[in-house]
């Protein structure tokens, strides 16, 4: 360990808890207590089972925040790993192993050493760094950052700038952030019939029959064009369930899931209408159940993506893409206040994998960046 980095030492550290959502395991109690020790108010946040904490130091003027998670995704086999998932070592080929390592704990390490660096070299910075930490991102996200963003509003803390540490990278560190992200709509929905024997058709209404129709309707329609920011809206049928499990009984129901991953071109309730119009205009007998897990966000060129864009400049040559692609995260909760909002990581190939990793010297590139971008933003 005496040959790592801080932000390495700290990421094995972090790595080495087995911190499967919802759980923990005294990741953020370890946060706490380092950002305590340079001046950081913080506020654990228990909210139902989910650990969550807020940090601030600082005074009056612009907030800068650095959010992320501390749970991880199941593991998966542990025997399919070539090391085990939490042990976490730096390999021959220095890469850093286990899970957490490129979603998020890398991140979060480098978030942490860099401010640390940054409020010794400057101690009477401007405005104020922020921590917004949880433990319920890779599952429900109910009693984690949305419930936190919630309290925050309710006192009307101020939150201009945030960093999430989400992978954003592609191929080299920096290639590209995350400026925004497509809304997510989701939908159950049923299509009644009637049940009944397959030899006697007539007497039974096949759901099976009568949903094809409007559900390739759906699949092709086209939602919008998009714009320079999001690509078009996207309509996507991730399961079908139907019938008894016999051969020879027509079902009584179909239930298909679908979702919306859409632009800043359509609403809610426009994507609604337009389901529904689609659902009536052949007929069927139906109940739809909706499901909304975030607005879409964008953060345009401004303080926040330029001081982003020339810390990534200065540390790597690199020149950063924006963009919007990829799922949801939790920056779709922390922009409802109105915040500049990036995702800036390292690479994200192995993300939710077996034998997850990093290239280890990418988190000392990273810890740099976040260190210039507070340079750029409080110096």
């Amino acid at each position: 360990m005496s040959a790592l980095s801080p932000t390495l030492e700290l990421a094995c550290d972090l790595i080495r808890r087995p911190s499967v959502t919802p759980v923990d395991e005294g990741c953020q109690a370890l946060m706490m207590q380092r950002l305590s020790e340079v001046g950081f108010t913080v506020e654990p946040m228990r909210i139902e089972d989910v650990d969550n904490f807020w940090a601030i130091r600082g005074g009056e003027g612009p907030v800068l925040c650095f959010a992320g998670h501390t749970d991880v995704v199941p593991t998966g086999p542990v025997v399919s790993w070539a090391h085990g998932p939490f042990d976490a070592k730096v390999d021959d080929q220095g890469m850093l192993r286990g899970r957490g390592a490129a979603d998020m704990k890398g991140s979060l390490a480098a978030m942490v050493v860099a401010v640390e660096r940054f409020v010794v070299a400057y101690p009477q910075h401007k405005g104020a760094i922020a921590f917004l930490i949880t433990s319920d991102e890779e599952g429900p996200a109910v009693h984690g950052t949305r419930a936190v963003i919630e309290r925050l509003a309710a006192r009307q803390q101020r939150l201009d700038w945030c960093i999430v540490g989400e992978p954003s990278s592609t191929t080299l560190l920096g290639d590209v952030v995350k400026n925004g992200r497509r809304g997510s709509l989701g939908g159950t929905l049923v299509i009644k019939g009637v049940q009944g024997h397959v030899a006697y058709p007539h007497l039974a209404k096949n759901p099976i029959h009568l949903a094809a129709p409007a559900l390739a309707e759906l699949a092709a329609e086209h939602w919008d064009d998009g714009n320079d920011f999001f690509p078009p809206t996207s309509f996507q049928i991730s399961n079908l369930n139907a019938g008894t499990g016999a051969t020879n009984v027509v079902p009584g129901t179909l239930t298909a899931l679908f979702n919306f991953r859409f632009s800043t071109e359509s609403t809610v309730e426009q994507l609604q209408a337009r389901t529904r119009a689609i659902l009536d205009r052949h007929g069927l007998n139906y109940d739809v159940d909706w499901s909304l897990s975030g607005l879409p966000f964008l953060t345009e060129p401004g303080d926040l993506l330029d001081a982003v864009a020339g810390a990534i400049a200065d540390v790597t040559g690199r020149t950063t893409t924006p963009s919007t692609s990829g799922g949801t995260s939790d920056g779709r909760f922390i922009a409802t206040l109105g915040t500049q909002v990036v995702e800036l990581g390292p690479v994200n190939a192995t993300i939710h994998q077996v034998d997850e990793h990093v290239l280890a010297s990418d988190l000392d590139l990273l810890t740099d960046v976040y260190y210039q971008t507070l340079v750029n933003l409080l110096a």
